[in-house]
């Protein structure tokens, strides 16, 4: 694989194309600030407008929401794994049909394995602007997103309307729902009861893991966040390591399965049989099965990442802990 080819594969933080009306709260005061990021996959974007930087994917999705201070994601649920782990910033993370029935706040390098089935929102309440990546389970992304009946009736408010055919249509630019397009039901009682009040005794434990705890435990080699033996014990169809800067052995590997290296500090050098790339802060590198390659820290100093990989488990439901 040429550099250029391997280049192809690498989106580069600074250069990742935003789209600030994704979704149907982009209207809607508190929300109409954030940005979407697709960087794997289709993602579940809503907009015609947004940009997918690499569109095959390897059995899940990578996307990321960059947010200013004191803007919020409004409350949606999704069939499949929604991961987020923060890159810059200070996060709120709520649940439940109100957002009231539990909140953790994540720090820089925490991840979250949001259960599915359960409504949930985010906020950014740090000081500047923040970004969360995400990895997102299946190819079609568990085929969009299922939003809060409340959230759906504010954006009318505000000229947004969803299609039951999963397209936005802004009725400030004069759009409307076209023929034989029905807007999005919004979920009745009887479905809602479906959408458990999760208290936060039983999230924090099975789904949440802090940064510096998971430093600790790649000392001797990478730590198993998510996955069947993991921190957090899950099969979404993808598993999730933390690699620190002595996480890894000075020599080659290789392997059968996808690789997304998703860094969270420090430079990291990816050698292989063709090539060198240097992966900063926020990079996103998608690694083919096959190719043997070396990794290792670039300089010295704190350095980490995160290394997803795809598995044979279908993507669905979280496990139950």
């Amino acid at each position: 694989m040429t550099p250029q080819e391997m280049e192809k594969r690498i989106v580069r933080y600074g250069e990742l194309k935003p789209c600030k009306t994704a979704f149907i709260d982009a209207h809607t005061p508190g929300s109409d600030q954030k940005e979407n990021f697709t960087i794997i996959g289709g993602g579940v974007s809503e907009s015609p407008d947004q940009h997918v930087h690499i569109k095959d994917t390897p059995g899940f999705n990578i996307g990321a929401a960059g947010q200013p201070p004191k803007c919020r994601n409004s409350l949606h649920s999704h069939r499949t794994a929604e991961v987020f782990y923060v890159l810059k910033g200070r996060w709120r993370f709520f649940w439940g049909r109100w957002g009231d029935a539990g909140e953790v706040v994540l720090e820089e390098g925490d991840i979250f394995n949001i259960p599915t089935g359960i409504f949930r929102g985010f906020e950014n309440i740090g000081t500047d602007y923040g970004m969360i990546m995400a990895i997102l389970g299946g190819d079609d992304a568990g085929g969009g997103v299922i939003w809060a009946p409340q959230v759906i009736e504010d954006a009318k408010d505000h000229g947004l309307v969803l299609g039951e055919n999963g397209v936005l249509y802004d009725t400030k630019k004069g759009q409307s729902l076209p023929d034989g397009i029905a807007p999005m039901p919004t979920l009745t009682d009887e479905e809602l009861k479906a959408f458990p009040e999760v208290p936060v005794k039983d999230v924090l434990p099975n789904y949440v893991a802090r940064y510096w705890d998971m430093m600790a435990l790649a000392k001797d080699g990478p730590a198993k966040v998510i996955g069947d033996d993991a921190l957090l014990v899950d099969r979404p169809g993808f598993d999730v390591d933390f690699v620190s800067h002595q996480s890894l052995p000075d020599e080659n590997y290789s392997t059968d399965q996808h690789e997304i290296l998703m860094i969270m500090r420090g430079h990291w050098k990816l050698n292989w049989d063709g090539g060198e790339a240097i992966l900063a802060p926020g990079d996103t590198c998608a690694v083919p099965p096959g190719l043997e390659r070396r990794l290792q820290p670039s300089m010295s100093g704190e350095a980490s990442l995160y290394r997803v990989r795809n598995t044979a488990d279908p993507a669905g439901p979280t496990l139950k802990v």
